[in-house]
């Protein structure tokens, strides 16, 4: 059981910081790589196409701008991909949900909100659950402890 966590570029950093911290507050392991579909794509597709092998279940991958990245992801691996639009300064993050939003039939990418990279790592999580008794009872456990702080906040 483990998460690959692939950024277009290290600027992603501090929006993707969320997915890993997240992945350690539920004990998966991960690596994170800065790997760009533009600009060194041969080594993205070498990792990508290895990453089965290399004992990865799922990769959440983070891009702003065009966020070609987790289409491409897709496109070598049928692992499960967890796009994360990043929100850029020229269209607010609108144009890099649409480029993660709209992969062609047939290579499907699971997209979140954008900068949502929390969500993606609790969307791995849940899919590693499946098959993980004690991790669906830990993400039960989240799930009771973020509804139990709602019902217990006063204004």
């Amino acid at each position: 059981m483990k998460v690959a966590i692939i950024m277009g570029s290290a600027s992603d950093k501090d929006v993707m910081a969320p997915a890993w911290e997240t992945l350690e507050e539920f004990g998966i392991p991960f690596e994170k790589k800065v790997l760009s579909a533009h600009r060194n794509p041969g080594p993205l597709a070498d990792y990508v196409r290895a990453a089965r092998d290399n004992g990865f279940d799922i990769i959440i991958a983070g891009a702003g701008g065009a966020a070609h990245l987790p289409g491409v992801i897709a496109a070598y691996t049928t692992l499960p991909v967890i796009g994360v639009p990043v929100k850029s300064k020229a269209l607010n993050g609108l144009d890099s949900l649409l480029s993660i939003v709209q992969m062609p039939s047939g290579i499907p990418v699971a997209t979140m909100a954008i900068d949502g990279a929390k969500n993606a790592a609790l969307m791995a999580v849940t899919i590693l659950a499946l098959g993980n008794p004690t991790l669906t009872e830990r993400i039960e456990e989240f799930r009771r402890k973020q509804s139990e702080k709602i019902l217990n906040t006063t204004i």
